[in-house]
């Protein structure tokens, strides 16, 4: 987890790795492009912020040529919970992406969508092609995309696994009753994989078919009151409502008693809720990166809380130099926080900026041209969030709701176009209080 001086105070942190992993990566060997904490690299930047509640327990990484392939980086932004959060956070961070980086490329090999050198291969080769072309070069290719897709969303669901599993045999974190989301990514050349834990939130900046900056949700906040999430729940025994000082932040229950109250219905950790419909198990899309697509912004719910997709996506845009993208989100929450909500206490906030377009990586950012100007306006008016049509492959786990085992995935289509509550945070993530139902 990053401290909280000032961008231009802090240099770029390049961490060491925690320890052996899989694919025998030791203590002491340095990660290089990996940025734990404040800082900016070539194509990312990073900030976060305490909030009044305690300890920061948001956590991010962001490791530039991840695996050593220069077209690869890994994102990560994690928002811990419970009186160890922040340690169950930091721990994640650390861990999870060499699990991932493991089993996607110790075990699989090679992508078959880029060239081992790096460069993508042919447009032919999308996971989109033509359906028209019946070749049996084309069908090959085809078997082969959709064969690496199926290995990518079992690694994704794999570490998860795994790594679940490592925090609770862990004799130094205590997570039976803390825990953390993750919200990650995997961008190798054009191919992008998302994987998300909880209400954590990734958003990419893209342009309308009029050369507009919008705003495109790219995971779903994987709340307790989803009904398909709420199903299993209940399948499982958990009670799912809303305290009464809080009417519109439902939370998963244990069935006879009346703490603890966890915001989210999938998490790491978090143990005490795990046989009680609580899972690990993430849910993972793919989209194919076009010249229009600008930016990604991942960022915990201290950020989604108070601002919507579009003013954060505007905010990123108005910056005239990558490096402190992610800082001017923080410093709008912060600032929004105080008006929405004057007697609550602002929440951690964590934010990574990944830039895909060469000119937004290369700083030009101030001439986006966004869709509509809503910086410097009223904070309590969000600007309307707008996603524009634009193809992408949902890589859904299946049967997460028919068991409680949390390795044990599921059908997720239900949660297509389900947006988040908007939430008072008014008791911590865990309640303390008896709640009622309503």
């Amino acid at each position: 987890m990053g401290s909280c001086l000032p961008a231009d105070q802090r240099p770029m942190e390049v961490t060491a790795l925690p320890g052996k992993v899989g694919g025998g990566r030791r203590r002491g060997e340095e990660a290089p492009g990996r940025i734990a904490g404040i800082g900016t690299g070539n194509v990312a930047c990073l900030f976060t912020r305490q909030g009044k509640k305690g300890t920061n327990q948001d956590a991010m990484v962001a490791w530039e040529n991840f695996n050593g392939r220069s077209d690869t980086v890994f994102c990560g932004v994690f928002d811990g919970h419970g009186p160890h959060g922040h340690l169950v956070a930091r721990k994640v961070r650390d861990t999870l992406p060499l699990k991932l980086c493991d089993l996607i490329y110790d075990d699989y090999g090679a992508s078959p969508i880029s060239n081992s050198d790096g460069s993508v291969l042919e447009e032919s080769l999308s996971p989109y092609p033509d359906a028209g072309d019946k070749s049996p070069t084309f069908t090959a290719q085809k078997e082969e995309h959709l064969e690496f897709f199926d290995s990518m969303k079992e690694s994704f669901r794999k570490a998860f696994r795994v790594m679940d599993k490592e925090l609770k045999l862990h004799r130094n974190i205590d997570s039976i009753c803390s825990g953390t989301t993750a919200v990650t990514l995997i961008k190798q050349g054009q191919d992008l994989f998302v994987g998300n834990l909880g209400d954590s939130r990734a958003v990419l900046g893209t342009r309308d078919q009029n050369g507009h900056l919008v705003a495109h949700q790219l995971t779903v906040d994987l709340k307790p009151d989803h009904p398909r999430e709420a199903r299993r729940i209940k399948r499982c025994n958990g009670r799912v409502f809303a305290h009464q000082d809080e009417p519109d932040v439902a939370r998963l229950w244990l069935p006879n008693c009346n703490s603890p109250g966890l915001a989210m219905a999938r998490a790491f950790g978090d143990f005490c809720l795990k046989d009680f419909g609580l899972i690990s198990v993430p849910e993972v899309t793919y989209r194919r990166i076009m010249e229009k697509d600008q930016f990604i912004v991942l960022a915990t719910d201290g950020v989604w809380d108070v601002l919507s997709n579009q003013e954060v996506v505007e905010v990123v845009a108005s910056c005239s130099g990558r490096s402190g993208a992610a800082r001017a989100v923080v410093d709008l929450a912060n600032q929004t926080w105080k008006f929405k909500y004057p007697t609550s206490k602002t929440d951690d906030c964590a934010v990574i900026c990944l830039f895909l377009s060469k000119d937004a990586a290369a700083g030009g950012l101030s001439g986006l041209s966004v869709a509509s100007k809503g910086i410097g306006s009223n904070p309590r008016m969000p600007t309307r969030l707008r996603t524009p049509q634009h193809f992408s492959k949902r890589v859904i786990p299946e049967d997460a709701d028919d068991e409680c085992d949390p390795n044990i995935s599921g059908d997720e289509r239900s949660l297509e176009g389900f947006t988040r509550l908007n939430t008072l945070l008014t008791l911590p993530k865990f309640g303390d209080t008896s709640p009622t139902k309503k």
